[in-house]
């Protein structure tokens, strides 16, 4: 499992979902239990952009050849900003996990995509092709490029201060503390 030591972490800052203002996104990269960097960029609130955005971010950095899995708070940043979790994998040639605490209710996200969001239909595409949520470890996983008990094992191994992995808690802690000034909430 040697060959998963090095991962980022990305998570959404919150943001005011009643103004029109592009949301930051914070990677937080470990080698193995030690914070060794942080990226940042900009997305747009429901858009499109995510998985470009996240991409370039990770392209650009001086980490880039390090990164060996993109770990994602949910599959979606800034709302509903979906990221095509396969294309990630195949842009980046590495594995990548959406993690979530608990499952969530796809049928009350595929009402509202369909129904409140616009481009919702594209977007429940991208969330189908992602595959169901499975448990892994003590959260639940969407992936692409890695098996379920390589996943299994990559979340446990950097869950080491609760059941989620720290490059994103970290992540979730620096979005937070930049946006409002100081963090807190559960990732």
């Amino acid at each position: 499992m040697n060959r998963y030591s090095n991962v980022i972490g990305i998570d959404d800052a919150p943001f005011d979902k009643n103004r029109d203002e592009r949301v930051l996104i914070v990677g937080a990269i470990y080698a193995d239990t030690r914070l060794i960097g942080v990226l940042s960029t900009h997305v747009t609130p429901d858009g499109d952009d995510g998985t470009a955005a996240i991409t370039a971010m990770i392209r650009r950095s001086r980490f880039t050849e390090q990164i060996q899995a993109v770990l994602l708070q949910g599959i979606a940043m800034a709302g509903f900003n979906v990221i095509d979790i396969h294309a990630l994998h195949e842009k980046l040639a590495v594995p990548v996990l959406a993690v979530a605490r608990h499952a969530p209710d796809m049928q009350a996200i595929r009402k509202i995509l369909l129904s409140k969001v616009e481009n919702g239909k594209h977007k429940w595409e991208l969330i189908k092709k992602a595959g169901a949520m499975q448990p892994a470890g003590n959260v639940y996983v969407q992936r692409a490029g890695i098996s379920p008990d390589d996943a299994c094992t990559l979340i446990k191994r950097f869950a080491v201060n609760g059941h989620i992995p720290e490059p994103l808690r970290s992540a979730h802690l620096i979005a937070g503390g930049i946006a409002q000034g100081e963090s807190h909430g559960r990732t």
